[in-house]
């Protein structure tokens, strides 16, 4: 069972652009949890770069570890999932997402404001205080922000061992139906179509909440991600075609984001001048195109790389959940504490990406090091000592998930 790099490395990746897309996140124009003076349209166009994909390429990438996972027993493998995934989640909820809460609170326009400070809020946030409210609404505490995707993570991990374990021949079905489908231009068609659909069909009816329970067009956009990632993360066939089409997806992925950037900020429409019913189904289906061929793209130019394991690719892979679950709360505490130095926002931006990687990897560095503390950030309580074993042995001998975080 060797060692796939590839999927290390685009999972690395992957959380680094999260980082740097949530940092953006205070410089456009868009809602969140505190805003720049500096905020506009300006990175609006860069952040669409990654925006239809990003996710759902954390999703396969999660099945295909999963997978992994495994094929080494299914024997525990719910309840060390669990303990991996809803501990850092709790306590995520608890200790680490307040300060974004406190913030946003601080960064509203509440009546009279909030001028207790935080030991006193994050005791009304633990008490799900309901009476932090503003003239767009009151906040939900307690709440898991950008934490979303552990609970996500979760719950499709358990109904995939549902799946696994009590329909094993279903399973060996799926995979063995979806190889077979998934050749030749279907592995990009077969997909496209499927979310092109979705999001047509749903998207009005159920915008995206990152609630759990109310956010069905999400369910059905990452957990058949989640679950491809699964079913085909062995299957040499599906990966070799990938790696064919990929400059085809590559077109198709660019094309894809020139028409989005024409349709958000060239076609004139906006909320007062919203475009006709089947421009704006068009572009869903645009939407979808940019998804799936994006991440076609990336998987199929990075399989040649699958045996590429280097000292950096150690070191990150275990440091991509820690720095996941603290980098929202630096970058919320940090923009929000630098706005009186009145700096011009370049300058500004490019300190706050420094601090938040600097702090997380910081952070990532001590929590390594403490024993109590890898277990709320997703890591083995103890660290697995370094051997004198061959890169190759190391390679064959060490499966995915022992790095996943």
């Amino acid at each position: 069972m060797e060692r796939r790099h590839d999927l290390d490395a685009i999972r690395v990746c992957a959380f680094f652009l999260l980082v740097l897309y949530h940092v953006g996140m205070y410089y456009v124009s868009w809602d969140w949890h505190v805003k720049s003076p500096h905020a506009g349209e300006t990175l609006e166009p860069f952040m669409l770069m990654t925006g239809p994909w990003r996710l759902s390429l954390l999703f396969l990438v999660s099945g295909a570890a999963s997978a992994f996972l495994w094929q080494k027993g299914s024997k525990g493998f719910l309840g060390a999932r669990s303990w991996r995934l809803l501990v850092p989640l709790i306590f995520g909820m608890l200790v680490i997402v307040p300060p974004q809460s406190y913030y946003e609170v601080l960064d509203s326009r509440m009546p009279g404001g909030f001028h207790d400070g935080y030991l006193a809020f994050w005791g009304r946030y633990l008490a799900g205080d309901p009476n932090f409210c503003d003239d767009d609404g009151c906040l939900d505490v307690p709440t898991w922000n950008h934490l979303w995707f552990v609970a996500y993570l979760w719950v499709y991990t358990v109904a995939l061992w549902v799946l696994a374990r009590f329909t094993p021949r279903l399973v060996d079905r799926l995979s063995t139906g979806l190889g077979r489908a998934l050749r030749g231009a279907s592995v990009i068609v077969l997909p496209w179509l499927w979310l092109a659909g979705i999001r047509i069909a749903l998207l009005d009816r159920f915008p995206s909440t990152h609630g759990l329970f109310d956010d069905l067009y999400n369910h059905l956009q990452y957990f058949p991600q989640f679950l491809l990632g699964f079913l085909l993360a062995r299957s040499t066939p599906f990966w070799e075609q990938l790696q064919r089409v990929r400059w085809w997806s590559l077109g198709l992925a660019v094309a894809g984001y020139a028409l989005l950037i024409l349709y958000f900020y060239g076609s004139g429409y906006d909320d007062a001048n919203p475009a006709p019913d089947w421009l704006r189904m068009s572009q869903r289906a645009v939407w979808a195109l940019n998804q799936w061929c994006a991440l076609t793209a990336i998987f199929g130019f990075c399989y040649r790389f699958r045996h590429a394991d280097s000292a950096w690719l150690r070191y990150l892979v275990p440091a991509v959940f820690p720095v996941y679950i603290l980098h929202q709360s630096i970058i919320v505490t940090a923009a929000y504490n630098l706005r009186p130095l009145h700096m011009p926002a370049l300058p500004e931006g490019l300190l706050l990406v420094a601090l938040t990687f600097g702090l997380c990897f910081a952070g990532y560095e001590v929590i390594r090091r403490v024993p109590l503390l890898r277990p709320l950030f997703g890591l083995k309580f103890r660290q697995t000592p370094p051997t004198r074993r061959s890169a190759s042995t190391m390679a064959i001998s060490t499966e995915l998930p022992s790095r996943e975080g």
